[in-house]
C-alpha cells in the first residue's frame, strides 16, 4: 500500500487556495457548493471544504462515541475541482497576485480586482 500512495504524491506542492479561503465546487457531485477550506493537503493535492463530500463512516463504539454507528462527516476532494470565490459577486474567479507599494504580496481576484488576503 505505501507504493500507491507515492505514486499520488505530487512534486510541486503549491495549492491555489489556503485554510479558511472560501471557495465552490466546479465539478462533480456537489458542484455549485460554496464552503470554507478546513484543512489543505499539498502533498496529495487535495482539500478538505465545509459541508462538502458527506460520506458516511462506520464507527465502533468508543469514549468519545459509546453510541457507535454510522456518522457523516467530510472527505478530502482535490483541488482542481474547486475555485475560489469572489468578494464582491459570489462567482467563482480565478487568482492572481500583486505587490503592494510597502512590498508585501497579496492574492488578488481577477474578476473583479479585490484583494483576498
Amino acid at each position: 500500500m505505501p507504493r500507491l500512495k507515492k505514486v499520488l504524491e505530487s512534486h510541486n506542492n503549491k495549492l491555489h487556495v489556503k485554510k479558511d479561503d472560501n471557495v465552490i465546487v466546479i465539478t462533480g457531485k456537489d458542484k455549485g457548493k460554496k464552503g470554507r477550506v478546513i484543512a489543505a493537503y499539498p502533498r496529495q493535492n487535495r482539500v478538505l471544504i465545509e459541508g462538502v463530500n458527506l460520506v458516511k463512516k462506520h464507527t465502533r463504539p468508543s469514549q468519545t462515541n459509546p453510541q457507535g454507528g454510522i456518522i457523516e462527516q467530510e472527505a478530502p476532494i482535490h483541488v482542481s475541482n474547486v475555485m475560489h470565490v469572489d468578494p464582491k459577486s459570489g462567482k467563482p474567479t480565478r487568482i492572481g497576485y500583486k505587490v503592494l507599494d510597502n512590498g508585501t504580496k497579496v492574492r488578488v481576484a481577477k474578476k473583479s480586482g479585490q484583494e483576498i488576503d
